[in-house]
């Protein structure tokens, strides 16, 4: 089983991101609530359209903070029973925990990695 369960593509200028993807993809991008605004006030989100009876992993244009486009721009979570779980592993195995597990309410539950290259995954788990 493919373990890529969401992606997200973090952008400085989130309406000309929507304008590029949704013009060169021709998709509707929808805006999804921010269920952690309490931890992510600043984040804003469009995602793509997803459907789990065709083929492609859900995923969204992205805007918070202190989270750039470049090397740390494009961020795909991998899907986890606990997050915690595959968290606990990140630094025993040469990788930095950035944002420890956290609630997106309805969503479940996420945590920011960087892997030993310095390349930021995210880890998703609904428990």
């Amino acid at each position: 089983m493919n373990p890529v369960g969401w992606f997200e593509i973090y952008v400085d200028d989130i309406n000309a991101a929507k304008e590029f993807y949704q013009n060169v993809f021709q998709v509707e991008l929808s805006q999804l609530m921010n269920p952690g605004i309490e931890a992510t006030p600043s984040l804003e989100m469009w995602a793509f359209p997803q459907s789990f009876e065709n083929y492609g992993a859900g995923g969204a244009i992205c805007k918070m903070d202190g989270i750039s486009p470049g090397g740390t721009g494009t961020l795909i979570y991998f899907a986890c029973e606990d997050c915690a779980v595959e968290e606990s592993r990140v630094e025993n195995f040469g990788g930095k925990v950035l944002k420890q597990k956290l609630s997106l309410g309805d969503h479940g539950f996420m945590s920011m990695c960087k892997d030993p290259a310095g390349n930021m995954i995210g880890l998703h788990s609904m428990k």
